[in-house]
């Protein structure tokens, strides 16, 4: 009997298609293919409305959005490393308590601090109401208060939602810093504001520029917040283009240009980091002995970080709360336990579907060496730079045309219409979330994965296990907490979103979010509470999981 060659075995082996770089493959494409799409519709559009855009809106789109951007950027980058600095650098009053209380901003999604922010500062409100009664005024044109829906506000309420970025990261930074370096500067007779802005700021500007660079991109995406305030950024022009001027085209190449300022603030984050030359020392750095503040300067450091504080968290859930006890019924309404409904569904679904791709991808590239799985890896962290918005029309209008083929075939072979299966439900939704949050997921199961001893997975090999054998008993099992974290985060961020979950809803398909949304843009917050707090408690979740998890590393 003949024996096969080794020659022909081993071209065989090349020729047989290997799941891990297959799946490797329809991973990164699932994630491309909505912004392939949305260049694609956007360079080859039904009607070329590009220079109608160029002439009229888009110049001042792209001025508001430049405003707001910079805005937002320069006051979280300000806020977020000033309160890092004090609450690592210093002790004063409650300042172990505000270490963490700093991060519950993050719970807060922007759209729900606009809502508060006007309700607390309108005429009708109780600030102004206050006021009036105090000074005796009768009307608004006896006094003059600053005008609460506009770019101004949109700054300060995406600020304070996002400021939290820019504090994890500073805080990290500040406390890998040697204590030695500021002992030594005291000692040559810096004082405080030296020592800041000529050693901490320095030393910690890569993680500020990185915190600073994902503030910008959160606020390129945002459309909430600046729809609520009547703010016209390129968000709004995307929706404004599609749904109200029914222009598909001209609203991809709206998104395009968001697109490309997104990528290319990942870009130069990527090359601010990679530029840096501050460098700690080679020995593990002596810990930073904080300093106790007394007097004025105590009550001024509690002052400022409480600011944050009050303006991200407190207001926001203070309000909704307020109006929330006032009208317990709202708990009740069919319309709200359907918007928790369908939330648990979309949300759950893309948070497991997330985290088992990732899963997938990262233990493919670490385990069969293949390079196909290697390439693809970091081209599936695009998503996350992709604004909603866009997702949601490069999602859409491919598979509203595929829906409709496959409904027309099926009438056509049985004569019976199925409908729109799949832009008819929650489906698209998912795609979009699935698309929008994978670098989450994949970030922690490459963490998690790189934990593991390399030796246990090969011994399970040498035993006889399979690949899949070696995922299911040696690392999940390991990495399991890891895996809940992920899934909790990626669950997080879908409750949360708003812009692609407009676009890509089905008719009378409500989530919390969008019910948020709807509710506070007709100017009925007491109906729009409910569903605010649900949001705000599932992203109280993830901040406390995130701070136990910190506190947790500090300890080792």
């Amino acid at each position: 009997m003949s024996q096969t060659p080794p020659r022909a075995k081993y071209a065989a082996r090349r020729r047989r298609i290997e799941p891990w770089s297959a799946g490797a493959l329809a991973i990164a494409l699932l994630v491309l293919l909505p912004i392939l799409s949305v260049l694609w519709i956007a360079l080859f559009p039904t009607e070329n409305i590009w220079p109608h855009l160029l002439a009229t809106t888009l110049p001042r789109y792209m001025t508001t959005t430049a405003a707001l951007t910079l805005g937002v950027a320069v006051l979280a980058a300000v806020t977020g490393t000033t309160t890092a600095w004090l609450v690592t650098l210093y002790r004063f009053p409650l300042s172990r308590y505000l270490e963490w209380l700093l991060l519950l901003p993050l719970a807060i999604p922007a759209y729900v601090g606009a809502y508060a922010l006007v309700d607390f500062f309108e005429y009708a409100g109780p600030v102004q109401s206050a006021l009036r009664g105090f000074f005796g005024w009768q009307s608004a044109r006896e006094y003059w208060f600053p005008e609460i829906r506009s770019l101004g506000s949109a700054t300060i309420v995406l600020a304070a939602a996002l400021t939290p970025y820019v504090f994890l990261m500073a805080r990290a930074a500040f406390r890998e810093q040697s204590g030695a370096m500021y002992e030594t500067a005291r000692a040559l007779g810096a004082g405080g504001w030296a020592r800041f802005w000529r050693i901490g700021v320095p030393m910690a500007r890569p993680a500020i520029a990185a915190g600073t660079a994902i503030v910008m991109m959160e606020t390129l995406s945002d459309y909430g917040t600046v729809s609520y305030f009547a703010v016209q950024t390129l968000t709004t022009g995307i929706f404004t283009t599609w749904l109200q001027a029914g222009n598909a085209g001209g609203a991809a190449q709206i998104a395009s240009v968001v697109l490309i300022l997104v990528l290319s603030l990942v870009a130069l984050e990527k090359v601010s980091r990679g530029r840096a030359r501050f460098h700690g020392s080679a020995r593990q750095p002596r810990p930073i002995t904080q300093i106790q503040l007394t007097g004025w300067r105590a009550w001024l450091a509690l002052g400022l970080c409480s600011i944050p504080f009050l303006v991200g968290f407190v207001l926001p859930v203070s309000v909704m709360a307020h109006h929330a006890l006032g009208r317990p019924e709202e708990w009740l309404k069919p319309g709200l336990i359907s918007a928790l409904a369908n939330t648990l569904t979309v949300a759950g679904s893309a948070a497991f579907v997330t985290v088992a791709l990732a899963l997938f991808m990262v233990y493919g590239v670490r385990l069969t060496g293949r390079k196909l799985p290697t390439l693809l890896l970091p081209v599936t962290n695009l998503g996350y730079a992709a604004p909603g918005a866009v997702l949601g029309i490069g999602i859409l209008i491919p598979l509203a045309g595929l829906d409709h083929f496959i409904a027309d075939t099926w009438e056509g072979v049985t004569g019976n219409d199925p409908g729109l299966i799949l832009t008819g439900s929650g489906f698209a939704i998912v795609i979009a979330y699935v698309v929008r949050f994978f670098a989450i997921a994949q970030g922690a199961a490459d963490s998690a994965m790189g934990r593991v001893s390399p030796s246990l997975p090969m011994a399970a090999r040498s035993l006889g296990q399979t690949l899949t054998g070696t995922l299911r008993r040696i690392y999940l099992p390991l990495i399991r907490g890891s895996v809940g974290t992920a899934l909790l985060l990626v669950f997080v961020d879908c409750v949360k979103e708003l812009p692609a979950t407009l676009l890509l809803r089905p008719f009378n398909y409500n989530t919390l979010a969008t019910r948020v949304h709807e509710k506070a843009s007709l100017e009925h917050l007491e109906q729009a509470s409910p569903a605010a707090l649900l949001v705000i408690a599932v992203g109280l979740a993830a901040v406390v999981l995130l701070a136990r998890s910190e506190n947790a590393t500090d300890l080792t």
